[in-house]
């Protein structure tokens, strides 16, 4: 089951949108809205998976020269 934002479903109605076009729009804007939340947070994990193997490599250099 999509969301819609209601705001942006509103405006199109005042806009003169039809009741069905407005809909849609704005259950397919809802939607893009959660693929770029799921993409935010994939970002953050290989932010994390990223941080994790710098500090390992400047573990193993500091190991080497220390």
């Amino acid at each position: 089951m999509s969301t819609m934002i209601v705001e942006l479903y509103d405006a199109l109605i005042s806009a003169g949108a039809p009741d069905d076009k407005a809909r849609a729009a704005s259950k397919a804007i809802a939607d893009y809205e959660g693929r770029f939340a799921k993409i935010e947070a994939d970002l953050l994990a290989v932010k994390w998976m990223c941080g994790v193997i710098v500090a390992g490599v400047v573990s193993l250099v500091l190991k080497a020269y220390l």
